[in-house]
């Protein structure tokens, strides 16, 4: 890795992305690097790194909201929260062993930049949905802030929306403010096996619209199971279907025994304790089943009634491929054989043809610089994305055309 600027006042940084406007410099921007390998190749000349922009600068439990620096460590922030029996509600996932990096090492900034969320996002909303306010820096190196610390102060426009997800292209985070929930009493899990994707994903639909507060759902292909945990399950060598409940202790068995009787048709079901869940669930969150292997992985969004679908038309022309059905189908994994252009075609051919997005994770530098790597625009939503980087950063030097070209 080049040199890379680590300022730690937002005043420094401030001065270093005016400058490089200035004078045109294309800078790439990023917190901890974990997820540098996700998008096109950049051609750069500076880098510029959020890391050091670190600390908690708001905590009030009793408020449930939380502010710290866009570089603070995911893994501090949740080890704060579980001190207070708090949490951040959406479960951010951990792509760093998935892009052979550490765990563990991701910033509180790439959550919001990215707006990756993990299991529980069908029930309590994505990271975005979590995010009160911010304070960033745009491309011409001005400060400025959005939102602020309880959810119902913003007025105007809510440029914190707008920033995430955009990956570093119109602006630089310094510090978000984020809400927070509490932990819940307890956890445990309905587990079936070797369900047919489909069967899965029709089990996994009804069960989130039950009256028994279904937090999490997730089909796993028998090609996939044996890398997840606890080791046990590892061993089955059966496709897993799992719903997850949570909450008051008091009310599982309760809403356990009205879901056993519902889903009895589908065949044997077992169940998890607390502890057991939390194994699986964190397995799940730190994508374990993505991490045995190099091969090319993609990030499927669709309607779950069209997932099994989306996979079925993949694997008419690679059958090697492998699925992992998170949100009821909502959100696929999908693991591919090694291929010079990481199956981009059949890809983007099926998800085009159903609908939905698809975003290439995990690729070799060559592909990614050949292939789109996020879901191609049409052509309003790419002159409205022409334009947001226009006005935030109209010299086009933070992370260009790492998403787009141009962008």
């Amino acid at each position: 890795m080049a040199h890379v600027i680590r300022p730690s006042e937002e005043e420094e940084l401030s001065s270093f992305i005016a400058e490089a406007a200035e004078s045109g410099v294309p800078i790439e921007v990023f917190g901890a690097a974990t997820k540098r390998d996700i998008g096109r190749p950049l051609q750069v000349e500076a880098t510029v790194s959020s890391e050091n922009l670190t600390g908690i600068t708001l905590y009030e439990p009793s408020e449930l909201v939380l502010s710290a620096g866009s570089g603070t460590p995911l893994a501090d922030i949740e080890d704060l929260l579980r001190q207070y029996n708090q949490q951040l509600p959406f479960e951010p996932i951990d792509l760093g062993p998935v892009l052979k990096g550490e765990a563990g090492r991701g910033t509180l900034g790439a959550v919001f930049a990215t707006n990756f969320s993990g299991p529980r996002r069908i029930f309590s909303g994505s990271a975005r949905d979590h995010l009160i306010g911010m304070r960033a820096i745009n491309g011409r190196g001005e400060l400025f802030k959005s939102g602020g610390r309880v959810m119902k102060n913003v007025t105007g426009y809510d440029l914190s929306r707008t920033l995430t997800g955009s990956w570093g292209t119109l602006a630089v985070m310094t510090e978000v403010t984020v809400k927070v929930l509490p932990i819940a009493e307890e956890t445990r899990t309905l587990l079936f096996f070797d369900l047919l994707d489909e069967i899965a994903i029709d089990l996994m639909c009804d069960a989130v619209i039950t009256p028994y507060e279904v937090s999490a759902t997730v089909h796993i292909d028998q090609e996939l199971v044996s890398h997840i945990a606890p080791d046990e399950l590892a061993s089955q060598g059966k496709s897993i279907t799992a719903i997850r409940l949570e909450n008051f202790s008091e009310s599982l068995d309760y809403r356990i025994e009205q879901l056993r009787t519902q889903f009895q048709s589908y065949g044997d079901i077992e169940l998890l304790n607390d502890a057991q869940s939390l194994e699986f669930w964190s397995s799940i969150r730190q994508l374990k089943f993505l991490q045995v292997s190099n091969d090319p992985v993609w990030r499927i969004s669709t309607l779950p009634k069209n997932a099994a679908e989306v996979v079925r038309g993949i694997r008419a022309h690679h059958p090697q491929c492998s699925a992992v059905y998170e949100w009821s189908g909502g959100l696929i994994w999908l693991l591919m054989p090694p291929l010079s252009d990481a199956g981009t075609s059949e890809v983007r051919r099926s998800v085009g043809a159903l609908g939905g997005h698809a975003t290439l994770i995990r690729s070799d530098v060559s592909t990614r610089a050949s292939v789109e790597v996020f879901h191609p625009l049409q052509k309003g939503p790419m002159k409205i994305t022409q334009h947001l980087k226009n006005v935030f950063d109209p010299a086009g030097i933070l992370n260009p055309g790492r998403m787009y070209p141009g962008i």
